[in-house]
């Protein structure tokens, strides 16, 4: 058993209002404050020269009290003013309370001729520079000189400068975590990194490198306090991916060996083009582990029209010739059903299980979504639980308990990310043993991602796309030049009267629509959803953003787009008008499609070449990067118009211009990681907590993480459930509590 954790403490131990004040941020208790690290360190300040200040600084400088008044406000208020030199230079000190007797101690502390260190950031106020509410610290009577020696040393130390609330400044997050950090001893503390591993790096402990980072004597110290902490991080969270891996790697499953003579072999002999040598070699991975007796865990990342989706229906094909089914859970219904219509397009009578003019060895696939009508639900739900259908493809409809299967063998879950782990497991529970699961995303992730949230897959990437196809030519076009945005729209019209197929994309439904405007079935609110702007101006978070249903209206109206038949598909559309929408486009009927990025995964439309994006300064790179991939999946080169008011210069400018330099999906992903906030990268965004991770980077700890990995999975190899390293159990728990064990569960 551990010991009583020392920071277990809650703060309301210290004092009530320190406590109140520290629960804005979030900080409860002991190990709260402490692990509330600097965000920064000011320079040290001893002698900084006041004629140098600029506004935004933040300093410390030595110098002398001239003169201080201290007076009531028109409203009521306190204001003390004191003005202090460095013997050359002024500045003011400003202090407010909520009544003058409140200050009266303060003005007798800053009498003219006492001198001292302040500390504070510098602002401007009527062309005047000034410290609000500066640390004061005067030396004694008469300048004495032993005392105004050791502030000075003191001075020359980095200063930790916190995240703070308005009426609890940094400095005094400073002294609550010297009142609980002072105290502390090693022996009573338990350190999460096993002392072995703490010896061979040469490693702090715990209760060193927390001082190290919040009482550092210089720059290399507190550099050294994080790093240790830093690998603290990436060891709990690969610890605890490592235990996931060797839990699944211990369950069994059943073994799926591939069968000759079955589907697989009848559906690679009608194949109408050759696979690529990484859809080759990432096949045979895949078969391998669907032939052994334990789950597959796998991870299955690639380029845009890389054919993730040919080696996801091989996978599945393995497992039907072995007695199996296979459920393909899509996040969107739109997605879902291009999926169904993919599949038996690929498959042809090899789908029409039972059917007329149905192969011999043909099996079905079946559609589940939660708007099909009553009598084409209860069809699939019964293919499904009589086996009948090898293959099924649905929404969360498939987490139904209604929704059973004759033997699941295979789960493959397109954009997992969308999925929490009731959800996954409730899919999972439907088969008699443990799965084999293949999680595909369209986004390519970094390693560092893919080893942090990740973990516990196995990684296959397929990065050639197929032959035949002519690439993407990625332009940004300038939406407040009438005549670019004419241009564009003629293009539009080459486009279709040359036989091709236009993608509009707009950020919202309607015009007049709120903040609540849904993108998709799942609700989600477009603005909110996409990854945030980096750097835009304001200007332009407030302009109106562009609608589907006015667009449409626009295009219909334009004389050169007459006669071009002009759809419309969004997430307010029910399944059959979606449908019907879409099925318009693909035949040419309308052959220009304005949507709301339901579009942006998945979607396959041979003959689409153009992807006009509007707004397109409020989507993200990857989001970007996905719709880009709709189009030139055939034969023919696509274009992909980014139209945008983002001005040159602006980061919103240079996100679009660097897509427009490039294709390569994995350098994207790098850039728009480096953009994005880390919690968004780790799941914090997706349920309203900060990120776990506190100092870890991972655009920049690729090192770190690694070695942490291998740390972890030797750790668990030695004892699956650590219960030789209680304290690095006990982190776990505690980090990765709640939503955040949900989150990483989704991967």
């Amino acid at each position: 058993m551990l010991a009583a954790d020392p920071l277990t403490v809650p703060l309301t131990r210290l004092n009530a209002r320190t406590a109140k004040a520290l629960g804005k941020l979030g900080l409860e208790t002991s190990g709260d404050l402490l692990r509330h690290y600097p965000r920064r360190y000011a320079e040290p300040g001893t002698l900084t020269d006041m004629a140098s200040l600029r506004v935004g600084e933040h300093v410390t400088v030595v110098a002398e009290v001239v003169r201080t008044s201290l007076r009531p406000t028109a409203q009521g208020r306190g204001l003390l003013q004191s003005t202090i030199t460095d013997g050359h230079s002024r500045i003011e000190l400003t202090f407010f309370a909520s009544h003058v007797k409140k200050l009266e101690w303060r003005q007798g502390q800053l009498r003219p001729g006492r001198r001292g260190l302040f500390t504070g950031e510098v602002s401007l106020y009527r062309d005047t520079l000034q410290l609000m509410h500066p640390e004061c610290r005067l030396f004694g009577a008469d300048d004495d000189a032993h005392e105004e020696d050791e502030a000075l040393v003191e001075a020359g130390r980095p200063i930790p400068v916190y995240p703070a609330v308005a009426g609890f400044e940094s400095w005094k997050v400073a002294q609550a975590v010297r009142t609980v950090l002072d105290p502390l001893r090693e022996e009573d503390v338990p350190d999460p990194v096993p002392a072995h591993l703490r010896e061979r790096d040469a490693l702090p402990s715990l209760v060193e490198a927390l001082r190290l980072v919040h009482v550092p004597q210089d720059e290399a110290q507190w550099q050294r306090g994080r790093a240790r902490l830093r690998y603290e991080e990436a060891l709990v969270l690969q610890a605890e991916l490592a235990r996931r891996r060797a839990r699944v790697a211990r369950e069994e499953a059943v073994a799926r060996p591939p069968r000759e003579g079955g589907l697989l072999d009848a559906f690679d002999a009608r194949l109408p083009f050759t696979l690529t040598a990484g859809q080759r070699t990432v096949g045979d991975e895949v078969a391998a582990e669907l032939a052994a007796p334990r789950p597959m865990q796998r991870l299955l990342q690639g380029e845009v029209g890389s054919g993730k989706t040919v080696v996801a229906l091989r996978a599945m094909l393995q497992v039907v010739d072995a007695g199996g089914q296979a459920a393909l859970l899509a996040p969107t219904e739109v997605l879902a059903a291009q999926h169904a219509r993919t599949l038996r397009g690929l498959l042809g009578d090899l789908a029409e299980g039972g059917f007329l003019g149905g192969a011999a060895l043909a099996t079905r696939v079946a559609l589940l979504t939660g708007s099909l009508p009553t009598a084409a639900r209860r069809s699939a739900m019964l293919d499904a639980a009589s086996g009948a259908a090898g293959i099924v493809v649905g929404t969360h409809a498939l987490l139904s308990q209604d929704v059973q299967f004759a033997d699941l063998g295979l789960v493959v879950v397109d954009e997992q990310h969308r999925f929490g782990v009731e959800q996954r497991d409730a899919l999972r529970a439907k088969a008699g043993r443990t799965p084999h699961t293949l999680v595909m995303t369209a986004t390519p992730i970094p390693r560092t991602v893919a080893m942090t949230v990740f973990g516990d897959l196995e990684t296959s990437v397929l990065s050639e796309v197929p032959a035949g196809r002519q690439g993407i030519t990625t332009h940004v076009v300038p939406a407040d030049n009438p005549r670019w945005t004419d241009r564009t729209w003629q293009r539009v019209r080459e486009e279709v009267d040359g036989g091709g197929r236009v993608y509009v994309v707009c950020p919202r439904i309607d015009g007049d629509a709120t903040a609540g405007d849904a993108d998709d079935e799942d609700g989600t609110d477009l603005v909110a959803a996409a990854e945030p702007t980096v750097g835009a101006p304001d200007v332009a978070a407030r302009r109106p953003l562009r609608a589907v249903l006015d667009v449409a209206d626009e295009l219909r109206a334009r004389p050169d787009l007459a006669g071009v038949g002009v759809g419309v598909l969004h997430g307010r559309l029910s399944p059959e008008e979606k449908d019907r929408a879409f099925a318009a486009f693909a035949s040419g009927e309308a052959p220009v499609l304005v949507s709301t990025t339901v579009v942006e995964v998945g979607v396959d439309v041979p003959d689409a070449t153009v992807m006009v994006v509007l707004d397109a300064d409020r989507f993200g790179i990857s989001q970007l990067h996905q719709l880009r991939g709709r189009v030139g999946r055939g034969t023919r080169a696509g274009l992909c118009l980014l139209v945008s008011s983002a001005a040159p210069g602006t980061d919103a400018h240079t996100r679009l211009e660097t897509l427009a330099a490039t294709t390569d999906g994995f350098e994207l992903a790098a850039l728009d990681l480096e953009l994005r906030h880390e919690g968004d990268v780790l799941g914090a965004a997706q349920h309203g907590r900060g990120s776990s991770l506190r100092l870890l980077r991972v655009t920049r700890d690729a090192d770190i993480i690694g070695r942490a990995r291998t740390d972890a999975r030797a750790l668990v190899e030695q004892d699956a459930d650590l219960e030789a390293w209680p304290a690095l159990r006990a982190a776990i728990e505690a980090s990765l509590a709640g939503e955040r064990e949900e989150f990483l569960d989704r991967a």
